[in-house]
C-alpha cells in the first residue's frame, strides 16, 4: 500500500485511503461512490449521509484543517456553505489528510455561472475576523509541484516550468481594482451544490484564502473565453456580481495563468485514460500559442 508520501494519487491509492479513514471513525466504506479525482478524492458513502475528502499528500494537512474552520465561519455568516461531519478532523491515514462533511441534499439540478455570481458577490463582502487567519491567495497554487512530479517529456517540462516563471513574474506587475477580501480559490459552478429548495450551496474550501476578488471571477471569465459558457450566461454572471474582470487591464496575464492551473491541473490525471491523457496534449499544445483556439473539453 502507499503511504502517501508522493504525488501518485490513482482512484486505487484514494479507495485504499478511504478504507483505512472509515476504520478510523466506525464508518463503513463498502459500495462508495467515487464523486471526483482531482487534487482531492471525493467520495460519497452509502450507509452515511457522509462525503469524505481525501488530499494527495501529507503537506496539505495545514489546507484540510482550514477547510473546517472556514466551513464553520460562512455557517455562522449564514452563507450556505458545505458543513464538517461531528468527527474529531481531520485525520491521516496512510499519509493522506482526510475530512468528513456532511451529505448535502442534491436536488441533480446545475448550479448557473449567475448563481455563482451572487454567492461571490456576498462571500467577498464578509468581514474576516482576525482569529480565522487566512493566509495570503498563492495564485500558483501547487503548479510548481505538479509539474515537477509529473511524467513529462523533457521539453514539455521546461516548457511549462518556463511559463510558471514568465507568469509569475507577469503577476507580480498586475494592479488590482477591488478591495481585498477571503477569496474562494477555486471558484466555479462545480463547487456549488443546489438543494431541493433552491438553495445554492458552497463547497471545497481547500484553496479559500485572503486576496484579490478578481482572482475568483477570473475563472469563469477565462471558462468563458474557452467556450463553456454563452454570452448570455457570461453576462448574467457580469450582472449577478456586478463587475466584469475583463476590464482589468491584467486579466490576459491571469487568464494565461488559470489555463496552465487547468492543464496541470488535469495532468494530474493522465494515466487514469487515454481520453484525460489526449485531453492534456490538446491543453499543452494550445498553451504554446496564445493566439490558438482552446478546444478543450470540462472535467
Amino acid at each position: 500500500m502507499t503511504t502517501g508520501s508522493g504525488h501518485s494519487f490513482t482512484s486505487a491509492e484514494a479507495s485504499a485511503a478511504l478504507e483505512a479513514a472509515c476504520q478510523v471513525v466506525g464508518l463503513r466504506h463498502d459500495r462508495a461512490e467515487l464523486l471526483r479525482l482531482g487534487e482531492n478524492a471525493i467520495f460519497r458513502l452509502v450507509h452515511d449521509p457522509v462525503v469524505v475528502r481525501i488530499a494527495r499528500n501529507i503537506d496539505v494537512l495545514g489546507d484540510a484543517t482550514k477547510e473546517v474552520a472556514v466551513a464553520s465561519w460562512l455557517r455562522d455568516c449564514q452563507l450556505p456553505a458545505a458543513e464538517p461531519a461531528n468527527y474529531d478532523q481531520p485525520i491521516v491515514v496512510v499519509g493522506r489528510p482526510v475530512t468528513f462533511w456532511r451529505l448535502i441534499d442534491d436536488s441533480g439540478a446545475k448550479a448557473s455561472v449567475a448563481d455563482l455570481g451572487s454567492i461571490l458577490r456576498r462571500l467577498h463582502a464578509l468581514a474576516v475576523p482576525g482569529d480565522l487567519c487566512l493566509p495570503d491567495f498563492d495564485m500558483f497554487g501547487r503548479v510548481a509541484a505538479r509539474i515537477a512530479a509529473a511524467d513529462l517529456a523533457d521539453d514539455d517540462r521546461a516548457f511549462l516550468s518556463d511559463r510558471l516563471d514568465l507568469l509569475r513574474s507577469r503577476y507580480q506587475a498586475l494592479r488590482f481594482e477591488l478591495s481585498p477580501s477571503a477569496v474562494h480559490g477555486d471558484a466555479h459552478q462545480s463547487n456549488l451544490i443546489v438543494q431541493p429548495d433552491d438553495t445554492v450551496v458552497l463547497i471545497d474550501f481547500e484553496r479559500f484564502a485572503f486576496g484579490h476578488p478578481e482572482t475568483d471571477l477570473s475563472v469563469s471569465a477565462t471558462e468563458y473565453l474557452i467556450g463553456w459558457h454563452t454570452d448570455d450566461e457570461y453576462a448574467d454572471f457580469v450582472n449577478a456580481y456586478g463587475y466584469d474582470v475583463r476590464e482589468m487591464e491584467g486579466f490576459p496575464v491571469i487568464r494565461a495563468i488559470n489555463e496552465l492551473k487547468m492543464t496541470t491541473w488535469l495532468m494530474q490525471n493522465i494515466g487514469e485514460s487515454e481520453r484525460i491523457a489526449e485531453e492534456f496534449r490538446t491543453r499543452l499544445a494550445s498553451l504554446r500559442d496564445d493566439d490558438a483556439p482552446r478546444n478543450w473539453q470540462p472535467y
